[in-house]
């Protein structure tokens, strides 16, 4: 089962100068809510910048990570 810190680590290391903050969000280690911001994002659709950090994770969603709820946006957005 994937941790907070896990899932942490693996956005900000895939999704370019990122910053994440992850939190278990029943307490059962898999169904997580995430922030992320990232220059990355800008310009792009929330659709798109979901799509950046789903795209990280793959499979395990909705397998080990059951549910990852995003908050994602730009610097100048945050």
């Amino acid at each position: 089962m994937p941790t907070t810190d896990e899932i942490k680590r693996r956005i900000e290391a895939a999704v370019p100068q990122s910053t994440a903050e992850v939190e278990d969000w029943t307490g059962g280690g898999d169904h997580f809510r995430a922030t992320v911001v990232s220059p990355a994002f800008d310009g792009l659709s929330r659709i798109q910048q979901h799509r950046l950090v789903y795209n990280v994770f793959g499979a395990e969603i909705g397998g080990p990570i059951h549910a990852l709820s995003l908050t994602t946006r730009a610097p100048e957005q945050a």
